[in-house]
């Protein structure tokens, strides 16, 4: 892709009790791309008052607050998702398949399989604008619960998604960042970037405002998922002689019952 493309304007939208979904715009073309689609009336009214129509629809996963609006939205957009999902998702124009890319709005976007909270979820990496759209895999301050897939699956979904350059937004499904610092704080008490970072997170939502995006680098000093790695956060949580596998899982049961 052109060194010198612009990048995508991107738009949160509260959709539900807690969902988000995404808009993507670019003002050279005028097209517009939505990435999940929990429901319609919140994403719709958002393009009307911006005059946009979509052009694109990107799906993570299968799961009904990530599509329940997607037959109201769809109109002569394009939809995109996981090929094998595509038994269990709404009607796809174009099925994709982990490790591709393919031109959304005049730039490459990347797909890359992170299985652990569904077996066939994908996430999509958009190098030029450095947004990528998660999600119920790597998540503000957490990650998805492991509904379909292994503790395995997702340590390496999470491993991989860390790879990517610091300055990434993370776009993530769900406001529960303020819930996912309390957690954090319970195993990883001494990180005083995780201190720092939920005192802002309680700040955002008192004002109203979203906690998502995220940047990457935020999640890698303090998201105790993708710490499982660290020494120090397993000497923190006492299960300093775990594999950075074998503490991720013990982090992820802790989280389901906290």
């Amino acid at each position: 892709m052109p060194q010198d493309t612009a990048p995508l304007t991107l738009v949160t939208v509260p959709c539900r009790t807690d969902n988000y979904a995404f808009l993507l715009h670019d003002e050279a073309s005028g097209a517009t791309a939505l990435v999940d689609a929990p429901e319609a009336a919140p994403i719709q009214a958002e393009l009307d008052r911006r005059g946009w129509t979509l052009s694109d629809i990107l799906i993570t996963h299968h799961h009904d607050d990530h599509v329940d609006g997607l037959a109201a939205l769809r109109g002569e957009a394009r939809v995109i998702g996981a090929a094998a999902d595509a038994h269990r998702l709404p009607p796809l124009d174009l099925a994709v398949a982990p490790g591709g890319a393919l031109d959304v709005l005049g730039q490459e976007t990347q797909i890359i399989d992170v299985p652990g909270h569904t077996v066939g979820h994908i996430a999509f990496y958009i190098p030029d604008s450095g947004l990528l759209f998660t999600g119920d895999s790597l998540m503000a301050l957490g990650c998805g619960r492991l509904f379909e897939g292994s503790p395995a699956q997702m340590w390496d979904s999470l491993s991989r998604l860390a790879q990517l350059p610091p300055e990434t937004q993370v776009c993530s499904g769900h406001e529960y960042t303020r819930a996912n610092g309390r957690f954090a704080l319970s195993v990883d008490g001494g990180n005083a970037a995780l201190h720092r970072r939920v005192a802002e997170v309680a700040a955002a939502r008192e004002a109203g405002r979203p906690t998502v995006p995220s940047l990457l680098q935020q999640e890698l000093e303090t998201n105790p998922f993708l710490r499982a790695g660290d020494p120090e956060l397993r000497r923190s949580a006492g299960i300093a002689q775990m594999s950075p596998e074998e503490a991720f899982a013990e982090l992820r049961r802790r989280k389901d019952s906290f």
